[in-house]
């Protein structure tokens, strides 16, 4: 029985354990990614760790995230991880040369290499062959520092890919069917692995914009094999020499399988408040659009903005209509801009944003009170927008730039649109805003500014662990709701004490001073708890207010890895009917705490109700010894310490 490519590459990089699906294992990272959002934490984490330079073969910092500068927090943030980056020995792409993952797939991305980073949508890098998986800061900053990266070995899902996308028909339709398929919570502990006569059609950014957006199925990544697309890429992008030809053996086997037939796929939309609400644009109406909005790291590629542009060359964006385009690298809006293309998107009415992330992070470009707002994003939760009584709707860049023109929710195949020029055999090569790592990084002088305040380290586990439920809340919770993350709060990803006042903030105000009041306590939440971005702040600001365990009918992985890594308890209802036995300030504690972790089975008393019940700890001897020391950061200076002795 042969190897998916999955595990031809996990076996490459196998450092400990065994590849059984479930089998907790290790494995070693070539490169890492970080981003602004995120980055300014980890680097902190790597500094406390003493490690003069980064032990992997590449390790990129970007800024992309917080790019509005209202106030010096911004370009302090900036500042800072340019100099630590210079001082450890990292790339560093500067503001405005583009999003992470656009960039580092055109100037970084290495077939067969594996790759971590802060950034939930690290797996676009899948479309070239790598295994690229989102996780937390502090897993990112480790990684860095030269130690493998802890991970349960995936399932592997086949995706067969036959036929071929039909007219005004993108890959943005190829994900969402597989959303709509397969639900947000369907590759928890999987990994969608693409395949079929289907993938010779689709170039490496068709295939990026899948894997990227696979993040929204909670799998821990998705990959397309190296083939002739891939080679065309890397030649377009003068790299051939990080090209090599990656597959699954021929006969290989897989855990579970779905087909696609492009032929037969039609535009699609996922409508408020989640990706895998998805229906067919032609089902849905004439819905009148206020706002609509291209780019993110899911369609800000050369071949999307192209296509955008002959859309809309020679026509009026409807005035009804507020249209706004990020291109997803200065290597792309130059290209736009030197072959006139750039010049048809802003005749025909369009606002040209920074080469960011922009609106898709909530950074601007809030839409209207009570609206409806057209996204090439991936992600459409509830409050993400920046306004809360906002309508998302997740769309092809072929739709929502027909949909600009007409002022209505369209149908794209309505339109008839001769596309050129789409295939591009060398692109605009210019590297002068990627800072390279210099070989003298002692005489480097890390820059903080007063708003980079220390992270919180927890303590170490005692026997017990007792507190108020201090907030319950419903299923699908995401990472936006527990942390939000908006144009106010993004300056403050540095400052956990001033992001804490506004944990839970879109759910209930006043979490936060209940739990100060009550010196923290447990979280209750329900299905899928913290689905969504990778962020770790997330986990931080409620470990910084004080919570002790959350108890959830299920966990996104790296929202959970993320509470690990910072000493709190993530604990499973054995009975999801416990889940509805408990209230808003119940009295819990558990005992006999360190024992139940090692059981994986924890006994919950509820003085106030006079009952108990179990929970599963679900956590491998590691991460009960990182539970126990306070956090993934005393468990591994502990590690640091007893080396050196």
């Amino acid at each position: 029985m042969g190897d998916n490519l999955t595990y031809k590459i996990l076996k490459k990089h196998l450092a400990e354990g065994d590849l059984i699906p479930g089998n907790f294992v290790s494995i070693k990272i070539d490169q890492t990614l970080t981003q602004d959002s995120t980055g300014t934490m980890a680097y902190l984490q790597l500094e406390a760790m003493d490690i003069d330079t980064v032990k992997t073969k590449r390790s990129v910092a970007f800024v992309d995230h917080n790019m509005l500068q209202q106030g010096f927090e911004n370009a302090d943030d900036h500042k800072y991880i340019q100099t630590v980056a210079k001082k450890h020995g990292i790339y560093f792409s500067k503001p405005g040369n583009g999003i992470c993952h656009q960039v580092f797939l055109e100037r970084f991305s290495t077939p067969g290499d594996t790759l971590l980073g802060s950034d939930s949508h690290t797996p676009t890098a899948g479309g070239v062959g790598m295994i690229a998986i989102g996780a937390g800061g502090l897993d990112v900053a480790i990684a860095m520092a030269g130690n493998a990266y802890n991970i349960k070995a995936p399932k592997v899902v086949k995706v067969n890919l036959i036929g071929r996308l039909p007219y005004m028909t993108s890959s943005k339709d190829i994900i969402l069917e597989v959303l709509r398929q397969c639900s947000v919570k369907g590759g928890v502990g999987k990994v969608f692995e693409y395949s079929g006569e289907g993938v010779k059609y689709l170039s490496v950014p068709q295939r990026a914009t899948i894997t990227n957006m696979g993040a929204e199925l909670g799998a821990t990544t998705s990959v397309f094999p190296s083939d002739e697309k891939t080679f065309e890429f890397f030649k377009a992008q003068g790299r051939e020499g990080d090209y090599k030809e990656l597959g699954p053996d021929e006969d290989a086997t897989y855990d579970e399988e779905i087909t696609i037939n492009l032929s037969e796929l039609e535009p699609l939309a996922a409508i408020p408040h989640s990706p895998d609400n998805v229906k067919k644009v032609k089902d849905l109406g004439k819905i009148q659009v206020d706002q609509v909005a291209i780019g993110s790291c899911t369609n800000s590629s050369y071949e999307d903005l192209m296509k955008v542009s002959q859309i809309l060359k020679g026509k009026k964006v409807h005035e009804e209509v507020s249209l706004v385009i990020a291109p997803g690298s200065r290597q792309v809006m130059e290209m736009l801009s030197r072959n006139g293309a750039l010049g048809d998107i802003i005749s025909a009415g369009a606002r040209i944003l920074e080469n960011s992330c922009g609106p898709c992070i909530g950074m601007g470009q809030s839409p209207g009170t009570n609206s409806v707002s057209l996204r090439t994003f991936n992600r459409n939760f509830y409050g993400r927008s920046g306004t809360l009584s906002s309508d998302i709707y997740l769309v092809s860049p072929e739709v929502a730039a027909v949909s600009a023109i007409k002022g209505v929710l369209t149908d794209p195949r309505e339109m008839k649109v001769d596309f050129k020029d789409l295939d591009i055999k060398k692109f605009i090569i210019d590297d002068s805003m990627i800072i390279s790592p210099v070989e003298d990084f002692d005489k480097v002088e890390v820059v903080r500014g007063p708003n980079i305040k220390p992270f919180p380290l927890n303590t170490a586990l005692g026997e017990v662990a007792n507190g108020k439920v201090v907030l319950k809340v419903e299923d699908n919770i995401t990472t936006d709701h527990i942390m939000p993350s908006n144009a106010k709060l993004l300056p403050y990803r540095s400052n956990i004490p001033y992001l804490s006042n506004y944990c839970f903030n879109t759910v209930d105000e006043e979490f936060p001073q209940r739990a100060i009041k009550n010196n923290g306590g447990f979280i209750v939440g329900g299905d899928n708890y913290g689905q969504g971005s990778s962020r770790e702040h997330a986990a931080l600001a409620p470990l910084y207010l004080g919570i002790k365990g959350v108890l959830a009918k299920s966990f996104a992985r790296i929202h959970k890895a993320n509470l690990i890594n910072s000493g709190i308890i993530p604990m499973v209802f054995e009975c999801d009917e416990d889940y509805e036995k408990i209230s808003l300030k119940d009295e819990l504690e558990i005992c006999d705490l360190y024992n139940g972790l090692i059981e994986n089975r924890v006994k919950i008393i509820n003085h106030s109700k006079n009952e108990s019940f179990y929970a599963r700890a679900e956590l491998s001897s590691k991460e009960v010894e990182v539970v126990k020391a306070g956090g993934k950061l005393n468990y591994t200076k502990n590690l640091l310490e007893k080396e050196t002795c």
